[in-house]
């Protein structure tokens, strides 16, 4: 797979292999920074086989930060807990890796119901300093704003540890949790699988 990254009006493309490198140079010289990360501009000039994207990737400073503590508890748990597990397990394997739940290193933040984790919250944190945000809601309590609750504490605790969070969304709903919290939208990311060529 070969991924791209846009922020603002520039862009980063990373590649398998040298060979790669080469064909996408070749081929991406001439597309506008802003087209990059859409799918039917590269589709237009290479030979995709599969795409995984695009996102749009979110940022926000402790000045622009909204806190939204919310109203049900918020309990910590470690990243290994196995009710984090079973939650991700509910959801189904799609939602779970579009999260990114199972990639956190940081606290968990989490809203149980009774035993069950219905809502869970943190980040994986990434080089250059940044908090790279994950969170999941069970189907089920979807629409209650714990979404908001969870992901709230995560970015105070990412932003108290000096880390620039991150948030990175495809579906509109995830979009609207980071919009709420103060994210603004600066760039998208885009993944892609070439067709082998003769």
């Amino acid at each position: 797979m070969s991924g791209v990254v846009r922020l603002g009006d520039a862009a980063i493309v990373t590649v398998p292999d040298a060979d790669h490198a080469r064909f996408l140079r070749r081929a991406l010289a001439s597309v506008p920074v802003e087209s990059v990360v859409r799918v039917d501009a590269l589709q237009a000039i290479l030979p995709v086989a599969e795409v995984l994207g695009p996102a749009v990737l979110g940022y926000v400073s402790r000045q622009d930060f909204r806190p939204m503590p919310g109203s049900a508890a918020v309990t910590l748990l470690s990243p290994a807990h196995e009710d984090l597990r079973a939650l991700a397990d509910s959801v189904g394997r799609a939602d779970a890796d579009e999260s990114g739940i199972d990639e956190i290193d940081s606290p968990v933040f989490a809203v149980c119901d009774g035993p069950e984790v219905v809502a869970a919250a943190g980040y994986q944190t990434w080089s250059a300093d940044t908090a790279h945000m994950c969170v999941l809601t069970a189907a089920r309590c979807r629409g209650r704003g714990l979404a908001r609750q969870v992901a709230s504490a995560a970015v105070a605790h990412a932003l108290d540890a000096d880390l620039l969070p991150q948030w990175r969304a495809r579906p509109e709903s995830s979009r609207r949790v980071a919009a709420a919290l103060g994210f603004r939208e600066l760039g998208g990311q885009l993944s892609f699988r070439l067709r082998p060529t003769e």
